[in-house]
């Protein structure tokens, strides 16, 4: 499968059966990527936020509850583990998983702030991250079904999964990885804790990097 050009050069393969975890250039600087943030997540601390009081000189500093802070720190650290099992998993059943499991860390990251906006775009993102799995499934039962096989290691360069398939993944990971949309609508990138709101933006867009290549793999 690597003499497909989205590849590059193998890196490393890792064989459970028939299904391969695979390294290659490409899905190496994804995984490279959502490992530095998750460590950026592991280490970081949320900063303080400072309100300023319009037309004079007056300010005054927001108190982050610890709740808050574990809980958020704690979603942020499942969600850059979910997308590093995204980046490198060689089965399409598999990274409808971890892309699920993105969806949900991304909703707990939202919800944590308790803001009354914050919150109602964290509902609306969860009822359409949840409509989104029809479809990511969906997508995986008709590969399975017309190929007999999940392993991207097998179905690469055979041109035998249908387009309809390729098409319910992709709408399946648009789905899941909307949570920036509603996070710009929400402001919650000026909310306390916003060093973890981070991962949200990291791991959608390494999500939608991963499924192009999926789809064009297979």
């Amino acid at each position: 499968m690597f003499d497909l050009p989205v590849e590059g050069v193998e890196l490393l393969a890792i064989e459970f059966g028939d299904i391969v975890n695979y390294f290659s250039i490409y899905t190496a600087m994804l995984f490279t990527f959502a490992l530095l943030f998750t460590l950026l997540a592991i280490i970081s601390l949320p900063e303080k936020p400072l309100d300023i009081v319009f037309g004079g000189d007056a300010y005054y500093a927001k108190e982050i509850p610890k709740d808050q802070v574990r809980f958020q720190r704690f979603m942020a650290i499942a969600c850059g583990l979910a997308t590093l099992g995204a980046m490198v998993s060689g089965d399409i059943f598999n990274f409808t998983l971890f892309s699920s499991m993105i969806g949900i860390t991304n909703i707990g990251i939202v919800a944590a702030v308790q803001n009354r906006h914050v919150l109602e775009a964290a509902y609306q993102y969860g009822i359409v991250a949840m409509v989104a799995t029809i479809p990511l499934f969906g997508g995986a039962a008709i590969v399975l079904a017309s190929t007999g096989t999940l392993s991207i290691w097998a179905l690469a360069g055979a041109a035998a999964v249908p387009l309809i398939a390729k098409i319910f993944l992709v709408l399946g990971v648009m789905g899941e990885g909307m949570a920036p949309f509603y996070i710009a609508k929400a402001e919650i990138t000026r909310a306390p804790g916003a060093p973890y709101v981070l991962m949200i933006h990291v791991s959608s867009l390494l999500l939608f990097l991963r499924i192009v290549e999926i789809v064009l793999t297979i």
